[in-house]
This record gives structure tokens, C-alpha cells and sequence, in this order.
């Protein structure tokens, strides 16, 4: 079941970011007076399809992991005379970048429209509260301690932890200061020290923690939230609310204690402790068997945590008016661009390793988990993945937006196109780097897996 889901969040999302991008292409080229022959939502063959009264066809077919538009074009075949006119090759260099940026630019509109609507409607975010801090680590040498809030990075505004990833991603691999705004029992005061090279970890470049940062989370009892039907849990009785205070005796720090427990007893009979309206009672449950998909036995009784309660002063409410959201939206656009830059850059200086890279099954699964997630987490996703999508398409590469954009610039330079056998040639190294990329990117997932 969960396959399927994950299968259809990736469907949707490449679905609904595939349209925005190819929609940009075909607006613009139409009133560029391009004539449009296809606009296809995924690869190969059309499982169904339809015609404007312009004769456009409109199809979706059956490989969803992209999507063209295919315009009248004379490089892929005689064009007759009398339509010339509407041929992408007879336009202007400057009409042929305009078709070729919208695409990206569509993009980039999208995740405006995404924040705008997020910040109108709402979200919460937690405050990025210093939980512990590392000895000998970057944050120890700035003077971070346990309970203080960050509230600029080099004079950059935080709202959240993912800001200051961000931030924190961008000064990876430089030396010079770093300056941190903080607010410790009610006072605001600047943190300060040297840098000193500090470098990410090239595999598991989790710049808070490699910082020397542990966020603050408050505590998780063991108390049960939904209980699965026909699970374990349900069949000894065991409730939503209960309060798990020993297992065979031994009593049990917090629900990740609880979940040990269980997951090493599979197959054998525990005796569970619990307190379920201010009584006390013993009950025995057997943790069903399961082997993972590394061939690992554990228990596992079909019952989930209770929700987490964040303090009240540790939840920020972001909300703005229509008009004070639109600059919002524009900046979270421009921080995800610039984070993405930043990621692209530290990959070929060589800070971050290709092993980072994600491919179709990565997306799935984060997709799966944003729609599991809710409203909010999804259209955050979508947003930043609109955004990856258009720096990406713009990058200077043969096959890309970019890259036609960079011949047709030269063109527009030099009064003449590039000579079809250097097209021809930057064209082959241009598939050579996007499937070596692909490739690579597969074989990450796999290892992820």
C-alpha cells in the first residue's frame, strides 16, 4: 500500500511541476507566434489525447518522469511554404530565449505563488532553539549554550531550523567570522569566532550537526497515539493515551526506550506496565515477527506515539495580508535559488560529494512523506523542487534551457548560428552529462535504499 503511495505522490508532483514548466514554454511561444504541435505530460506513447481549435495536441502519456512541447520546427522536417511564418527557426533569436527561459521562469512564478499562498494562509514553525552544543565544535567556539534561540546568521534573519541549515551550507568550506544574533533569557547579544575551514561531511552533510548543534526537541513519553486495527496492540487490549511506565519489570525512559524494547522481543511475550485513567495495570502483548528489508528480525506491535506538544512561546505563527506576502514569497524563492546555487557550487569545488545527489526514487519518497505530512509540508516541497527545477533547467548545458539559451545568445552576437556541427557536438556532451548525472543519481537511490 505504501508503494502505491509513494508511486502516486511522485506521479502527482513531477506531475504538476512538469505542467507548470512546459505551460511557460507553450504561453510564451504561442505569443511569440509559434505554432505548437504537441504538449505532452510525460514520454512515450500518448495514452490519451486531444486538439484545440488552434490544432494543438494535448496528451498525457505513459512514462512521468518529464514532459515537451513540440513546436513547428524545420530542423525536424520540410515545413510548407505557406507556414514558415510559425516556424521556431524563422523567429528572432531574442523570441527563441524568450521560449526557451519561460520554462524556468514558470517555475520560479509557481514557488512565488506557493509561498504567497502559504504565508496568506499560515504555517507554524518551530524556533530553531539551541538544544546541546558539541565540545570543540564551530558552535562551542561561537558560544552557543542550551536554550538559545538563533535569530540571524551574519545578518540574515532565522525563522527555523531549515534557515539555518541554509545559511549554515553556505559558509561550509570558508574561513573569516561568522556572527550569530542570539536571544538567551530575554536578552539579545551577538555570538562570534572563527571559522577556520570548517568543511561538511562529503556523505551525510548535515551542516547543523556537523556545526556542532543538537536542536532542542522536548521530551517524548511513551505514550500511545493511534493503535493499529487488528494489530498486536489492539488484540492485548492496549489504548490510545496510555502510559507505558515499565516493560517486564524495567522500567522505560521515553517512547525511544519502548520502541527498543519491542523491536528486540519478536515472537516473545512481554508484560507492559501502563497507567490509563490514573490506574495502574499489567498487560501482556507479543510483538508480531517482521523482517526488514535488510533481513533483520524485529518486534513490532502495531502502536504509534502520542503527538508531541512544542511549548507554546517556542511556536512562531507566520501569517501575513495579501500584499506583505507577496515580498515574503519572493525572498523564500530567492533563498531556495540561492541554496540550490550554493549546493551545485560546493559539488564542483568539490565540498560536497556526487553521492548527494537524488534521483526519481529519493523525490518519491520525500513526496510520500510531504503529502503524509499535510497541506503545508507539500506545497513547501513543491515550491523548493519548482525552484530546483528552473536554476537546474537554466544551468549552461547543451539539451537544456540553459543551453539553447547560451546558443541563441551567441547567435544573437554574432549575426549567424553556430555551425550545426558544433551544436551537433555540444549537444552529444550535453546527453553524455545529463545521463551520466541520471545514472548517478539512480545508483544514490539504490544505495539509499
Amino acid at each position: 500500500m505504501q508503494f502505491i503511495e509513494t508511486v502516486l505522490s511522485l506521479i502527482v508532483t513531477l506531475g504538476i511541476l512538469v505542467t507548470i514548466h512546459e505551460y511557460g514554454h507553450f504561453w510564451v511561444a504561442r505569443r511569440c507566434g509559434v505554432r505548437v504541435l504537441r504538449f505532452s505530460v510525460g514520454f512515450g506513447k500518448p495514452m490519451f489525447s486531444w486538439y484545440d481549435k488552434r490544432g494543438t495536441e494535448f496528451a498525457v502519456a505513459a512514462i512521468p518522469l518529464g514532459g515537451y512541447v513540440k513546436m513547428l520546427d524545420e530542423r525536424e522536417g520540410p515545413v510548407p511554404e505557406d507556414q514558415l511564418h510559425e516556424a521556431f527557426t524563422q523567429k528572432t533569436p531574442g523570441k527563441r530565449i524568450a521560449i526557451a527561459a519561460a520554462g524556468p521562469a514558470a517555475n520560479f512564478l509557481f514557488a512565488i505563488f506557493a509561498y504567497w499562498l502559504l504565508s496568506v494562509v499560515g504555517f507554524t514553525t518551530v524556533a530553531p532553539v539551541v538544544g546541546d552544543v558539541k565540545p570543540d565544535s564551530v558552535a562551542e567556539r561561537v558560544g552557543l549554550e542550551s536554550g538559545m534561540e538563533i535569530l540571524s546568521i551574519d545578518g540574515e534573519r532565522v525563522t527555523d531550523w531549515r534557515d539555518v541549515g541554509a545559511l549554515l551550507l553556505e559558509r561550509a568550506g570558508e574561513y573569516g567570522q561568522i556572527e550569530m544574533t542570539v536571544r538567551d533569557n530575554g536578552s539579545v547579544g551577538t555570538r562570534s569566532a572563527a571559522l577556520e575551514g570548517w568543511r561538511l561531511d562529503q556523505d551525510e552533510p548535515n551542516p547543523i550537526d556537523l556545526f556542532g548543534i543538537t536542536p532542542y526537541r522536548p521530551a517524548v513519553p511513551a505514550v500511545l497515539g493511534d493503535i493499529m486495527p487488528n494489530g498486536r496492540a489492539e488484540a492485548a487490549g492496549l489504548q490510545s493515551g496510555d502510559d507505558i511506565q515499565a516493560v517486564d519489570g524495567e522500567p522505560v525512559a521515553d517512547w525511544f526506550a519502548l520502541v527498543d524494547r519491542i523491536r528486540n522481543a519478536p515472537g516473545e511475550p512481554i508484560e507492559v506496565t501502563l497507567v490509563r485513567d490514573g490506574q495502574q495495570m499489567t498487560v501482556t502483548v507479543t510483538p508480531e515477527r517482521v523482517e526488514t528489508e535488510q533481513g533483520e528480525v524485529i518486534g513490532r506491535v502495531g502502536a504509534g506515539v502520542a503527538p508531541i506538544q512544542w511549548p507554546d512561546d517556542m511556536l512562531r505563527d507566520n501569517r501575513y495580508g495579501p500584499l506583505a506576502a507577496l515580498p515574503q514569497a519572493i525572498g523564500e524563492t530567492w533563498d531556495d535559488t540561492r541554496l540550490t546555487l550554493v549546493a551545485i557550487k560546493k559539488m564542483v569545488t568539490g565540498l560536497l560529494s556526487l553521492n548527494n545527489l537524488s534521483g526519481p526514487i529519493t523525490i518519491a519518497r520525500v513526496a510520500e512523506a510531504s503529502v503524509s505530512s499535510g497541506f503545508e509540508d507539500f506545497i513547501q516541497f513543491l515550491a523548493y523542487l519548482s525552484v530546483s527545477l528552473g536554476v537546474l533547467n537554466l544551468l549552461p548545458v547543451p539539451v537544456l534551457d540553459g543551453g539553447h539559451i547560451l546558443f541563441y545568445s551567441v547567435e544573437a552576437i554574432r549575426r549567424r548560428p553556430l555551425s550545426e556541427q558544433v551544436q551537433a557536438v555540444g549537444v552529444r556532451i550535453g546527453m553524455a552529462m545529463i545521463l551520466t548525472l541520471m545514472v548517478f543519481a539512480l545508483y544514490n537511490d539504490l544505495m539509499r535504499l
